[in-house]
């Protein structure tokens, strides 16, 4: 079976016109078909009915599981996950660095039709020390098993691919493609990444640059068909 699965840095639903507009973030989000997608600079605003996040979720589908890594009178902000199949489990981690913005590490297990699933979701800091410092942390909270059916989607803010954080990551995960995604408009850098361990194979990884997407935040989506149950080569 492959299953879809994506990773956005959605920039708080603010797009190249500096307007803020959620069901822009969403049409993007619905026309990519996948089964769940990892957020950062989700800006969950709460409104007397609900939140900006479950509106996302309604609007797309899928089911939320926030992963807030700052606190804010009438909201949060931080990482989230949207997904099709079903939470078993939620865990929370905090990637914080003295002084520098709080990070954090979301990591969902979900049901999938052929078998349990991690999903891991961050965004890094900007500092190299503090990408060490939070790549370290993470590897620590993620099953050391390779045989264990696990995705990290993320915004990794790393752009030398001969950086610590990044070895770190490849030794532990498979090797991947990492298209370019930020800026949207005219990508450069190649800094949201989608991460499968051994016991999983990604194809067709790719960022997605419709008119669409690149309006709708600064950094394009990537996405990717991961094969669950029966592997086949990375492509």
């Amino acid at each position: 079976m492959l299953a879809g699965v994506a990773t956005w840095n959605i920039h708080m639903g603010r797009g190249a016109d500096g307007r803020r507009d959620l069901e822009r973030t969403a049409a993007v989000i619905r026309a990519l078909e996948i089964d769940c997608i990892g957020l950062q600079e989700v800006e969950n605003h709460h409104h007397p009915g609900g939140d900006d996040l479950t509106r996302l979720a309604a609007a797309t589908g899928l089911q939320a599981v926030p992963g807030p890594t700052l606190f804010k009178p009438g909201g949060d902000y931080g990482n989230a996950l949207l997904s099709r199949w079903p939470v078993l489990r939620v865990e929370r981690h905090d990637l914080s660095v003295p002084g520098r913005e709080p990070r954090g590490l979301l990591i969902a297990h979900l049901q999938t039709p052929e078998l349990r699933l991690q999903v891991a979701v961050t965004h890094l800091g900007l500092r190299p020390a503090e990408r060490r410092r939070q790549v370290a942390t993470i590897l620590g909270h993620l099953p050391g098993d390779p045989t264990v059916p696990l995705l990290l989607l993320g915004d990794f803010n790393e752009w030398l691919l001969w950086g610590r954080p990044l070895r770190w990551l490849h030794h532990r995960f498979r090797p991947a493609p990492a298209p370019r995604t930020f800026p949207a408009r005219r990508p450069l850098l190649r800094l949201d990444r989608i991460l499968a361990s051994e016991a999983l194979r990604l194809h067709q990884v790719r960022a997605v640059a419709t008119a669409a997407s690149r309006l709708a935040s600064d950094h394009l989506p990537v996405v990717a068909q991961v094969a669950l149950g029966q592997c086949a080569p990375n492509a």
